[in-house]
């Protein structure tokens, strides 16, 4: 929505307010004119139904208003003596068009010190829980959100299980842009399924100032700019969803490139103009390294490091390998793909490749114990590769494909750019060789027409050579660096879809644990961790625990005071 037409949906707003209380507001002893007047006509009705002034507050801000208003809706008629059930259910199936009844046909009477303390226990409950609502929404919403780590792109730096506190003010507080939505929840209604939110009205882009800038090397949590899956992990099916930005799906990835930066990937390392990226001690990035083994220890080398990420390489017996009718069947087409030898002996050949069962049928293969690609850190690659039963490591290098941002390219996850990642204001020379790096940025995050006509470039109608970037980008990537979808994938992170920093690690759970193991499930030594900081992580659980029985054990001590002294 355009800021008229908020202006003019606010108007309206007032005058409906106006229209249905105005002699209510006579009644209470107030003036007619008072009920017209934006903002003061909800201080005045505070004072009304007597309840607090700063209530006024929670009747804008987004999300929280959708439960506070219904709320004075029902304050609003108790306070005329329309107390009963039937009353309640009225004003709220009719959206508080029931006062519209009740201030023109009603002959009523204002309840000045009416008892604003329920008659009833489920009464209480129920005041209880929206007072509770209210309070976990703005905490929620503004301070810190709890968030979960789903998949391993920042192992080992944030590991599958990881429960988190996401600060929202380190960067600033967004305000929320869809104000019809569930509180405390996502994109969908949990259990039930369905969309928890409506489209429509959106608010404006609005941050609170925030402790700190996003600085290279933090980790980030931030709605997925190209999310049109209907659940996260429903990508199945019911895709094409438009979502509004901040119901987007959530990511955690790390920032490596920020606004203004030029940066580049070379054999996997990421450089920032010119410069190596230097990580953080707690960085651990991942890479996958082909290794191949002088015996069949593969599946025991990967069981002794608990190594879970791999990709087995494959054994076909010699004789069948040097059959033409072999080749023939892996050159023509008829195999899945065509399967790369990386090794032999006097017996057998080691290749890879996307094998299907029928390949398995047809070649007599089986998998190999002689080689493989596994998943690791450089630390355990450096242990492999002395191990005696190792004839070599190497890392992976990816090759070019088009599946890489801006999939029009013929650069690879591991060799990448040079690209510069824009800066609010700055101003950028168009071309046609680099509007594919933009054209999202210009069309989709900054709202413009954009059309490409051979080498003209028009940008709302009007030819353009260059382009001024009206917010700041990111550029975010996982630590497992092959097995991440980040920013190499779809491209730059708009600073409005920037959810909040990472602060703390209060629960960690091994998903490879049943439950039926419950102390062994959980990681005792990632309790309550912090993410960010120097050194190596850790665990303050120890001094939460010791907290924890100082705060019961002064409360039990005042308590047994308390009952000696009555």
């Amino acid at each position: 929505m355009t800021i008229l037409q908020w202006f003019i949906f606010f108007l309206a707003l007032q005058v409906i307010h106006y229209l249905a209380t105005w002699k209510l507001y006579q009644k209470a002893g107030r003036k007619p004119w008072e009920a017209a007047v934006p903002i003061y006509n909800a201080i005045v009705l505070m004072k009304i139904i007597n309840r607090p002034t700063w209530w006024t507050i929670l009747l804008f801000i987004p999300v929280i208003n959708l439960i506070m208003i219904p709320v004075v809706w029902v304050e609003t008629i108790r306070s005329f003596g329309k107390n009963t059930t039937l009353d309640t259910i009225l004003v709220l199936v009719t959206l508080g068009f029931y006062i519209f009844y009740v201030n023109y046909t009603q002959d009523v009477t204002y309840i000045q010190n009416r008892s604003l303390h329920s008659t009833s226990q489920a009464g209480d409950t129920v005041s209880s829980l929206l007072f509770a609502i209210v309070v976990a929404t703005l905490v929620h919403t503004y301070v810190m959100q709890p968030f979960t780590i789903p998949t391993s792109s920042l192992e080992k730096s944030l590991l599958v299980g990881d429960f988190l506190f996401v600060s929202k003010f380190h960067y600033g507080a967004r305000t929320p842009m869809t104000t019809v939505a569930a509180p405390m929840v996502h994109d969908t209604l949990p259990f039930v399924g369905v969309k928890s939110y409506t489209k429509w009205p959106q608010l404006p882009y609005f941050r609170f100032p925030g402790l700190q800038d996003i600085k290279r090397n933090d980790i980030v949590v931030f709605n997925w700019p190209v999310d049109t899956v209907y659940q996260f992990f429903d990508r199945s099916d019911r895709k094409g969803v438009l979502k509004p930005i901040d119901k987007k799906s959530n990511y955690v990835k790390r920032c490596v490139g920020i606004p203004g930066d030029n940066l580049s990937i070379k054999d996997g390392a990421i450089y920032i103009d010119g410069k190596l990226l230097v990580l953080p001690e707690r960085a651990r990035p991942q890479f996958h390294y082909r290794v191949i083994f002088k015996e069949p220890v593969y599946g025991a080398v990967l069981e002794e490091n608990k190594l879970n990420e791999y990709l087995p390489y494959y054994a076909i017996s010699r004789t069948i390998w040097d059959k033409p009718e072999v080749k023939e069947y892996l050159t023509n087409g008829k195999s899945t793909t065509y399967l790369s030898e990386v090794t032999r002996d006097s017996s057998m050949v080691v290749v890879h490749g996307t094998i299907t069962q029928e390949d398995f049928t047809k070649l007599g293969m089986n998998y190999s114990q002689l080689a493989g690609e596994i998943n690791m850190t450089e630390e355990m690659k450096n242990k492999i590769a002395a191990d005696p039963r190792v004839i070599s490591v190497s890392k992976v290098i990816n090759s070019k494909e088009k599946s890489v941002f801006p999939q029009t390219s013929e650069w690879s996850i591991d060799n990448f750019g040079p690209i510069y990642i824009p800066e609010e204001g700055k101003q950028v020379t168009l071309t046609a060789e680099n509007i594919p790096l933009y054209k999202r940025i210009i069309e989709v995050y900054e709202g413009n027409d954009l059309q490409v006509n051979g080498n003209q470039i028009l940008i709302n109608g009007q030819a353009a050579t260059t382009y001024t970037f009206k917010q700041n980008y990111y550029w975010m990537m996982g630590d497992n660096r092959h097995r991440s979808e980040d920013s190499r994938y779809w491209g730059f992170v708009p600073a409005d879809h920037i959810v909040g920093k990472p602060v703390l690690i209060w629960l960690s759970l091994d998903q490879n644990i049943p439950w039926s193991k419950a102390i062994d499930k959980i990681r005792w030594e990632r309790l309550f961790t912090t993410v960010g900081g120097e050194g190596q992580p850790y665990s303050y659980f120890k001094f939460f625990l010791i907290a924890l029985a100082a705060y019961f054990g002064i409360t039990f001590f005042l308590k047994k005071k308390r009952q000696k002294s009555a």
